[in-house]
């Protein structure tokens, strides 16, 4: 991505090469090109953009602003301004919004963070059990047992799905909940506060 600068002034942003006039000249789209060198480029009024993600977050946590673009000390920098992060409670219906028809006062008008998180290691924990489910089904159906080594692993998966919602629910904001997914590496291995759910070993 390039720049044109005018009077030391962003007058146009380039997303892809293209021929273009600047000032009286008609140039083609090799002023793109390693044949013209930045030098080159910056005399005629083309900087290439610099790239500041300092304060770009990762959009499953948090809403990014737009990015914005300046000319200062011969750079034209792209940034982003203060990340805002995603709501980590249930955002529910107000008595305004039951007067104004949008909700019944007290229903979730949109999901936070956490209800989503939840909701996620219920359904993983549901698709790791239905592995095994027909192992139930079978002592229902001809009373065979249970393999003590499966009703082991599924109790393990109930409890360690129940230890992760706790976690998460005692999550006390959105950077709080962040952390309980982010990967660590210590030996050699990874790992992350919130654990993973046992599986069964095929």
């Amino acid at each position: 991505m390039w720049a044109l600068i005018e009077d030391n002034s962003i007058v146009k942003m380039i997303n892809n090469p293209k021929g273009m006039v600047i000032g009286d000249t008609r140039y083609s789209k090799n002023i793109f090109s390693f044949r013209w060198t930045n030098e080159e480029r910056e005399a005629i009024g083309l900087y290439e953009v610099v790239f500041d993600n300092s304060n770009k977050k990762d959009e499953q946590w948090y809403i990014n602003t737009n990015q914005s673009f300046a000319f200062a000390d011969d750079t034209v920098t792209a940034s982003y301004g203060s990340a805002t992060p995603k709501a980590h409670a249930d955002t529910l219906y107000t008595a305004q919004d039951e007067i104004d028809g949008k909700g019944i006062e007290g229903k979730v008008a949109a999901e936070g963070l956490k209800t989503i998180k939840i909701r996620d290691v219920k359904l993983q924990a549901a698709a790791e059990l239905s592995r095994t489910d027909w192992y139930v089904v079978r002592k229902a159906d001809a009373g065979t047992a249970v393999p003590s080594a499966i009703t082991t692993h599924r109790a393990a998966v109930r409890t360690k799905a129940d230890e992760m919602e706790t976690a998460i629910t005692n999550a006390s904001n959105t950077p709080a909940l962040e952390t309980l997914y982010t990967y660590t590496t210590t030996d050699g291995v990874q790992s992350r506060p919130l654990g993973e759910l046992p599986t069964l070993e095929s």
